[in-house]
């Protein structure tokens, strides 16, 4: 009995000492934070150019909305690439992200990435520009079409419906580009006074915007109005003009609102804005993950709110 006695006082020691040397109990904070951490809901965001002020701040509204929801966020810029983007997005997926937003340079040419998501079972949010296919949960933006109308009433309205347009586009395949140009022209097409004599892509550039509108120039100085479908091209545009002394004749509408614009509608440089709100779009995306993860129902479209600006308000 006394030999079993001391079997068994040996083996509370072993066990006794064996917990001493263990750093963390179980259930201690370490080990908590740990499990935390490995619950944390990871979020991938392929964003289609930082090279651009709007997408910068729909990036930045995307991370600060992921930081207080306690979400872990990876961002990739493809750079106005399509393959590029397509590269960033499989890599996301190898980084088994719970949630892809994604911002396409091309409608088409994201389906591809769209489809890897869909086949690894990753849920998919577009942002501000939409897919042409593929599975996506629910697509945020701006209503283009309806800011597309908002300039070309503004325009129609400030010209007494008669004069002389040209038309800057973004980038060939872009929703962005097609729905905004489409709003634009459901008001000037009806509106036998205005005629677009010159409709050329510069790619959401405001570099290109500066060297096509130099191109059409020289083709035509019978300019009365330009609409761009973003506030970079209109920007570049405006440079082009001011280069010739025809700005103060040139009424200059652009789309986003970004802060240069804003700049240049105070400055009387540029005479309308289409608004919208970037950094609104990107906390709607994250609150969107949220739910996904969380398996609420989500609607197909997220509108975010357009305005025209016209002055600082």
């Amino acid at each position: 009995m006394a030999k079993w006695s001391k079997v068994l006082m040996f083996v509370v020691v072993i066990v006794f000492i064996l917990g001493a040397c263990s750093t963390n109990a179980p259930g201690s904070e370490e080990d908590n934070d740990k499990e935390a951490n490995n619950d944390k809901v990871k979020v991938g965001l392929s964003i289609s150019t930082l090279n651009n002020p709007f997408f910068v701040t729909l990036r930045d509204g995307a991370e600060s909305a992921a930081e207080e929801a306690g979400f872990e966020i990876v961002t990739s810029d493809a750079q106005n690439d399509p393959s590029t983007q397509l590269s960033d997005i499989e890599d996301l997926i190898q980084q088994d992200i719970d949630v892809l937003l994604v911002n396409p340079v091309d409608s088409e040419a994201v389906v591809t990435a769209v489809e890897s998501a869909n086949q690894a079972d990753i849920p998919v949010i577009t942002v501000d520009r939409s897919s042409e296919g593929g599975e996506v949960v629910t697509h945020i933006a701006s209503d283009n079409v309806a800011g597309g109308e908002i300039a070309g009433e503004f325009i129609a309205e400030q010209l007494g419906e008669e004069g002389k347009i040209v038309e800057l586009e973004g980038i060939s395949g872009s929703s962005a580009a097609r729905e905004r140009g489409e709003g634009f022209h459901n008001i000037m097409d009806e509106l036998d006074g205005m005629e677009i004599v010159a409709k050329q892509t510069a790619d959401f550039d405001r570099t290109k915007g500066l060297s096509v509108m130099e191109n059409i120039i020289q083709g035509t100085k019978d300019i009365d109005a330009l609409f761009a479908h973003n506030d970079e091209m209109a920007l570049g545009a405006i440079e082009a003009l001011e280069s010739q002394n025809m700005l103060e004749d040139v009424i200059v509408v652009g789309f986003d609102a970004t802060e240069d614009a804003v700049a240049a509608v105070n400055e009387g440089r540029m005479l309308a804005t289409v608004a919208q709100q970037p950094k609104l779009i990107g906390e709607k995306a994250i609150d969107a993950a949220g739910k996904i993860v969380e398996d609420e129902a989500l609607e197909e479209f997220i509108p975010v709110e357009l305005e025209l600006v016209t002055e600082q308000k």
